[in-house]
């Protein structure tokens, strides 16, 4: 088989266009790589019999299908291979393929027009009495639009569908005419956007690159309204910016790419999409990450810690990050940890810096931090890994002229906050099993929220003394 596919190639490296043309002058250039491949593989196929009896080659021809036969009966073929880089015969056939089978689903969606008749069809026949202003349809005329609407129609009014919604219905056997319509434009509009991400799936195996990822969003950016005013020049620091939340929170491990299905059902793509709004609140906008305003912010906390202007941060530049006590003893080890140059962060090592301390509750964020943390890399935190950290604290402590805290007294508060399985160390799966992940990684890190911890009884009587000063 390698052979015959070496033979094959070097049949085909040896044509020359222009001649081609004046042999098949009426043939694009893909309908003469089509005949020419049938016509070298017919005259490979017939020579690779040389030799041989027509006897013995039908005998062989049946011992062979009668073994593939069996095989497939017990085992049947789940590995497909990739073809290869320099089979770019296979990789265009595979290409090809991909892209017709995309066309075929797309066509299979509803389009705007379609979407009118069946809001017509809902309407029509709905069935009475109203609750209110909102309108309720049952089994039986339900199946009725399914009918009168047509094939492309039925595949999302299912008994399936009616089921789901029947669950959620406050109305006993009839389900709500808006919340269906809703449901079927939310699926076409999932439908539709995994096509569309698949296009961007070169390797076909339901996985974005980074690279991936970004040529999806660089082509988004245009179709939305709120990035109008974005400067071309911040573009590729936008998608960065975009990119990097997918990345962190959707593939923690560091494998280089994600799922299309975890795309599709986290909420990013929801607040990605969101910009197509021609307007959006102010506090919505802050709120939202991948907003102008709020990539716009990011970049400039960067630039505004980058002091000597070398578009990468130092240790000394990076404290002074959100209240700046963040502790030199965690820098230090973020800077071990993280991937530098010459000892200074890039904006996309920064990124996930800053996501993972926004967000300190999350499993993804924990995991990051946890790395960190774990100075002796044995996957777990003891009574030695929690002293080294806290000296930090008792640093900014004696800087500030506090009373010094007994470390004994914070290590037993910490294990009775996490209750790990083993009460002498504690691993990533009981920090974010406790709940208390963000409390424990916070007063280990940073002193202003190990000062509130620590004064925490004392504020909430300061605030509930305000409270009722002002009534």
């Amino acid at each position: 088989m390698s052979n015959f596919r070496e033979k094959l190639l070097a049949n085909l490296d040896k044509i020359k266009q222009n001649e081609l043309h004046q042999q098949y002058p009426a043939k694009t250039n893909d309908e003469i790589e089509d005949t020419l491949f049938q016509k070298y593989r017919t005259e490979l196929t017939a020579s690779s019999g040389a030799g041989q009896t027509p006897d013995q080659v039908k005998v062989e021809t049946e011992c062979d299908r009668n073994s593939t036969v069996d095989s497939y009966r017990y085992i049947p073929r789940f590995h497909f291979e990739l073809p290869k880089s320099a089979d770019s015969l296979a990789q265009k056939l595979r290409e090809e393929a991909r892209t017709l089978f995309l066309q075929k689903r797309s066509k299979e969606l509803l389009d705007n027009g379609e979407f009118k008749l069946l809001w017509s069809l809902l309407e029509k026949h709905h069935s009475p009495p109203l609750v209110g202003e909102e309108q309720y349809i049952n089994y039986e005329n339900y199946c009725k639009v399914g009918l009168i609407a047509g094939e492309k129609f039925r595949r999302y009014l299912t008994a399936t569908t009616f089921a789901r919604l029947l669950g959620s219905s406050s109305n006993p056997g009839k389900i709500s005419v808006i919340s269906l319509f809703n449901y079927t434009m939310r699926k076409v509009w999932l439908q539709q956007t995994r096509i569309g991400l698949s296009l961007y799936d070169y390797t076909g195996q339901g996985f974005l690159s980074e690279s991936d990822m970004e040529s999806y969003i660089l082509e988004l950016i245009p179709t939305f309204p709120q990035l109008e005013g974005l400067e071309k020049s911040f573009h590729s620091f936008y998608v960065c910016t975009t990119v990097r939340k997918f990345f962190f929170f959707l593939d923690p491990l560091r494998t280089g790419r994600i799922r299309i299905r975890d795309v599709l059902t986290c909420s990013f793509l929801d607040d990605l999409l969101e910009l197509r709004d021609e307007e959006i609140p102010k506090d919505a906008q802050e709120l939202n990450w991948f907003s102008a305003p709020s990539a716009l912010s990011v970049y400039g906390h960067y630039l505004n810690l980058d002091k000597d202007h070398n578009g990468m941060l130092s240790k000394k530049e990076l404290i002074g990050y959100g209240s700046g006590t963040l502790t030199p003893i965690f820098l230090e080890r973020v800077f071990a940890e993280c991937l530098t140059y010459d000892g200074e962060m890039d904006y996309k090592t920064y990124l996930d810096f800053v996501l993972a301390l926004e967000n300190r509750a999350e499993p993804q964020s924990l995991h990051y931090l946890f790395r960190i943390l774990d100075v002796e890399h044995k996957g777990y935190l003891t009574a030695f890994t929690l002293n080294y950290f806290f000296k930090g604290i008792q640093e900014e402590l004696s800087a500030h002229r506090a009373e010094p805290i007994n470390f004994d007294d914070v290590k037993d508060e910490i294990f009775d906050m996490v209750k790990p399985a083993d009460p002498t160390r504690i691993t990533l799966k009981d920090l974010i099993n406790c709940g208390h992940g963000e409390t424990v990684v916070s007063i280990l890190i940073e002193f202003h929220k190990f000062w509130a911890y620590e004064n925490r009884e004392v504020m909430v009587t300061s605030t509930t003394s305000e409270d009722t000063h002002n009534l």
